[in-house]
C-alpha cells in the first residue's frame, strides 16, 4: 500500500492545520537526538562524584558525535528533497528503489568512520583541549557511544524517506519511543538499583544512548517495510538519481564541515577556559539545540512541502508557504523564549548543583533565550532551500558566514575577555549571517515567478 494515499495534496492556500499536520510531528521527531544528549547532561550533572568532569566530557564527546551525525545525516535532507519533488510531479513510482541504495551508502560510510575514529579517541579529544580526568572520561564515554552512530544514520535515512512521502507521523513515533527508552535506561544504568543493577555512571549514560538508537533503528526498519511500498532490496544497477543524491550530499557535507568548524572552535575555547566553563557551555549548548530543534518542526514542514511545490511548479503557494512558516515559527520562538525567562532561575539547577558551573551558565543563558526567535528565520529558509535542492547555495552561505562572521567575532570578543559570552555573541551573529542571504535569494528568485 502506497503512502501516497495519505499525502498532503497541493492547495492554492495552505492552512494552519495542513502545515501543522507535518510540522508538529516533525518537531517532536526532531528533538530526539538533542533529547538523548540533554538527558545524559541532566543525569550525569547530578551524579554524586566527579559530576563536573563527567559533564564536561559528555559535552565534548557530544559535540564531536553531533558533528559526525550532522555531517553524514544530511542524507535525510537529500533523500527527502528528491522524493518530495517526485511526489509533487506525481512520479513516485520512479523513485521507490532509491532509498535502499541511499541507506546502504550512509551505513557503509558510518562503519568506516567508526573503524577509523575508535582507535584515535585520545588524540581526537586532546584536539578539543580535553586533559587529565576530563580526557579519560571522554575516551570512556566515546568508545561506547560511537557504536550507536551507524544506527542513528540509518534512522536519519529512513526519516528522510518518510519526509519525502509527506509523512512525519512515523518518525515522531520512533523518536518518542527512543527518547523515553533513553531516559529510563539513563536512570537505571547511571544510578543503578541496589542489589540488581550496579551504578555505571558515565558508562551507563553511553550504553543507554546506544540501546535507544538501536531500538529506534529496528522500529524504523519495521515501519518502512510494513507501512510503505518502498523497496529495501538492493540493486547493483544504480538509480538514476544517485549522482544527484551524491552531489547534494557532497555540498551538504562541505556545508556541515563549515558548521562544525564553528562548533569545534566554540567547544575548544570553552574547554580552554576551564572545566566549569565547558560544563556550563555543555548545558547551554544542549538547551540551545533543544530550542533549535523544536523550532525546526516548521523548518521540516518547509523542507517537505517546498520540494513538493517546486516539483508541481506551484510558485504562488511556495511563496505563501514561506510567509506562513515564518509567522508560525516566530510565534513558537517567542513562546520558547517566554518559557525560558519565566523559569530562568530554576533551569540551570536541573543540570548541575555546582555553584561555579551555574554562575558561568547564568552569565550567558539570557543570550540563548533571546536567540530563539532569531533562529526561526534562518532554520525555516534553510529547510526550504534543502527541500528545493539548493544545496550549493546553502554550502556557500555557511562557509562564508563561518569564515567571515563566526570565527572573527569569536576571536575579537575572546580578545576582549568575554569568554563564554564571546562564544554566544559569535553564535548569534553567525545565525543572522546565515539567514539574511537565504531570505534575499528566495524573494529574488520566486517573487518574479509569482507576479509573471
Amino acid at each position: 500500500m502506497y503512502l501516497c494515499k495519505k499525502l498532503l495534496f497541493v492547495n492554492t492556500v495552505l492552512s494552519f492545520k495542513q502545515i501543522n499536520k507535518l510540522a508538529i510531528p516533525a518537531l517532536i521527531a526532531g528533538i530526539a537526538e538533542p533529547l538523548l544528549s540533554i538527558t545524559d547532561t541532566a543525569i550525569i550533572g547530578n551524579i554524586n562524584s566527579n559530576a563536573t568532569e563527567s559533564l564536561a566530557a559528555v559535552g565534548i564527546v557530544g559535540a564531536f558525535i553531533s558533528m559526525l551525525i550532522w555531517v553524514f545525516g544530511q542524507i535525510r535532507s537529500a533523500i527527502s528533497s528528491i522524493i518530495s519533488q517526485y511526489v509533487g510531479a506525481n512520479k513516485l513510482e520512479e523513485v521507490r528503489t532509491l532509498p535502499a541504495q541511499a541507506i546502504a551508502i550512509v551505513v557503509i560510510g558510518s562503519l568506516l568512520v567508526l573503524t577509523i575514529s575508535y582507535p584515535f579517541a585520545k588524540e581526537i579529544f586532546q584536539f578539543y583541549n580535553a586533559a587529565d580526568s576530563v580526557l579519560e572520561y571522554c575516551i570512556t564515554y566515546f568508545k561506547i557511544r560511537i557504536f550507536g552512530f551507524p544506527f542513528s544514520l540509518f534512522v536519519f535515512a529512513v526519516f528522510g524517506t518518510f519526509r519525502g512521502l509527506q509523512n512525519t507521523f512515523y518518525p515522531m513515533v520512533i523518536a518518542i519511543i527512543g527518547a523515553l527508552l533513553n531516559i529510563v535506561l539513563d536512570i537505571l544504568l547511571v544510578y543503578g538499583i541496589e542489589g540488581f543493577i550496579p551504578a555505571m555512571n558515565i558508562e551507563g549514560a553511553a550504553y543507554a544512548s546506544v540501546f535507544a538508537q538501536i531500538t529506534m533503528a529496528v522500529i524504523a526498519l519495521i515501519l518502512l517495510k510494513k507501512k510503505t511500498s518502498i523497496s529495501l532490496k538492493l540493486s547493483f544497477k544504480l538509480h538514476k538519481e544517485i549522482p544527484n543524491l551524491l552531489n547534494m550530499i557532497g555540498n551538504l557535507f562541505i556545508r556541515t564541515i563549515a558548521l562544525n568548524t564553528a562548533l569545534f572552535f566554540a567547544t575548544s575555547y570553552a574547554t580552554g577556559y576551564g572545566k566549569e566553563y565547558i560544563a556550563a557551555y555543555t548545558i547551554g549548548l544542549n538547551l540551545w539545540l533543544l530550542g533549535a530543534f523544536m523550532i525546526d518542526g516548521y523548518s521540516s514542514a518547509g523542507n517537505i512541502l517546498s520540494g513538493k511545490l517546486l516539483g508541481a511548479k506551484d510558485y504562488k503557494t511556495l511563496v505563501e508557504l514561506s510567509k506562513k512558516l515564518t509567522q508560525y515559527g516566530v510565534i513558537s520562538g517567542l513562546i520558547i523564549a517566554t518559557f525560558g525567562f519565566l523559569f530562568y532561575n530554576s533551569i540551570g539547577g536541573i543540570f548541575s548543583k555546582d555553584p561555579l558551573v551555574l554562575e558561568q551558565f547564568y552569565n550567558v543563558f539570557w543570550i540563548l533565550i533571546l536567540t530563539q526567535p532569531i533562529n526561526v528565520i534562518t532554520f525555516i529558509f534553510d529547510g526550504m532551500f534543502k527541500g528545493m535542492g539548493e544545496m550549493k547555495y546553502l554550502r556557500n552561505v555557511l562557509i562564508l558566514s563561518t569564515g567571515l562572521v563566526f570565527i572573527p567575532s569569536l576571536l575579537f570578543f575572546d580578545w576582549l575577555g568575554y569568554k563564554l559570552m564571546a562564544i554566544w555573541i559569535a553564535f548569534t551573529l553567525w545565525i543572522l549571517a546565515r539567514g539574511i542571504p537565504l531570505v534575499l535569494k528566495f524573494r529574488k528568485k520566486f517573487l518574479p515567478l509569482v507576479n509573471s
